[in-house]
Formats: C-alpha cells, structure tokens, sequence
C-alpha cells in the first residue's frame, strides 16, 4: 500500500471514530478485481459478471478506463451517462471501444432539466447539482436528468450487471428510486461524497442502512474509502 493511501485510510478512521462520516466495513467476503486507474477505477467481483454483461456507468468525466477494463475482460456492453460539457466533449473527441454507448444525460429523482454547477477549478471535470465548495456557484449550465426506471424503459433492460455511480452527491437522492424499480442489479459500485454536506455522515447512514435493508451487503472498498463496492446478497 503507498504512503497516500495509508494516510487516506488513516483519515478515515480518524473522522468514522470522531463520528464525522459514517463508519463502515466488509459486510461479505468475496473474490475482488480492480477495474480501471487508481483514479476512475471500482472492485468488482469478476466471478459475477457474465460475458456480455450489461453494465450501467453514471459519470463518466473524461476517465473511461474503468469501462475500457470491464469491456475488454468481460466483453462487457457498458452504458455510459454523463451530461457535463466536458465529459460531452470528451467523448466526442476521442475514440471508445465499440462496445461502450454513451448517454448526453444524468441520472436523476425524476426526468427533468437542472442547474448543473461546474467545477471551480477549470482544469476539473466533475461539476454537481449541489452547491459545495468544489463548484462555482456563478458558473453553471442547465442539463437533463433522467429518472432511472425511464432510462432502464428506454434502453430495454430487464436486469443489469453492474450500476457503477460516481455522479457527486447526487447518490443519495437517487439510490431509493433505483433499488424499488424492480429492476434487478448484482452488483452496485458507488463513490460516495459525504464531505460535500455538512449532514454528511446521517446521509451516509442512511444510504448503506437503504442499501442493506434490499439485500446489498458490501464485499470491497477502496484505500480512499470512497469506492465501495455492493453484492446483492442470496
């Protein structure tokens, strides 16, 4: 393990015992891959995903290594959403495995446009609907947001894989909608931002008390602890 990511598990176990963020830990032992970068990358089981899996990517950035990985071991088709400019631009101008599909919108409670806050910094891609210290409030741009039961309509899904999220935040309004779709999902990788808000810690709470309550149990995290990794349990 890098100094880095020592000092990163070590802050998380300073601010989960301070009671700033809420404490969490493997909840199932499972076989574990690292898919993608050190930055844009999750754990999955490999053992799980079948060839030709359907895999849902929210947030896309200008990182699709995780979606690269998982499409090249697995011959993946992975569906990717992301309505930042940058991610927009990105994906237009660069070439992506065939088997990758990308969306010009995000996920949201409900389909609707949005106010979308970009990144202070310009050099960043990830902007928010929520107004935190990362983003410019005087910078913004409206997007489309689409609520997951119409997207899942859309694409003719009746099941899926993998749901990957890194979408900023906005995890927390959206995962109630997902999880009572009936849509059924093996695998949920998400990164969590509870340092965006300052009930941070009840939200994220609640978010893994939600997700544990439909029968996710989490089999792997990340030395960020950010990325943590769900199995829906038999």
């Amino acid at each position: 393990m890098e100094r880095n990511d020592k000092l990163k598990r070590l802050e998380y176990w300073v601010k989960a015992r301070i009671g700033k963020i809420a404490f969490i830990d493997i909840e199932e032992k499972r076989q574990k891959y690292w898919y993608g970068n050190g930055y844009g990358g999750f754990y999955a089981d490999p053992n799980l995903i079948p060839d030709n899996a359907i895999v849902y990517s929210f947030g896309i950035g200008e990182d699709i290594s995780f979606d690269k990985a998982i499409i090249e071991k697995h011959g993946a088709k992975v569906y990717g959403f992301d309505p930042t400019p940058k991610s927009i631009n990105y994906i237009r101008n660069n070439q992506t495995p065939e088997q990758f599909y990308f969306h010009p919108f995000g996920i949201g409670e409900k389909t609707e446009m949005v106010t979308f806050h970009l990144p202070k910094n310009k050099d960043h891609v990830s902007g928010s609907v929520y107004d935190h210290s990362l983003v410019d409030e005087n910078n913004s741009v409206e997007v489309l947001l689409k609520d997951f039961k119409e997207i899942v309509s859309e694409l003719n899904h009746s099941y899926i894989d993998i749901l990957k999220m890194d979408i900023e935040g906005s995890e927390y309004v959206v995962m109630e909608g997902i999880l009572s779709s009936g849509i059924p999902i093996k695998q949920i990788l998400v990164e969590t931002h509870e340092r965006f808000f300052k009930d941070g810690k009840q939200k994220g709470e609640q978010f893994f008390r939600l997700l544990y309550a439909h029968g996710y149990r989490i089999f792997a995290i990340s030395d960020t602890y950010q990325e943590i990794s769900l199995v829906k349990s038999n």
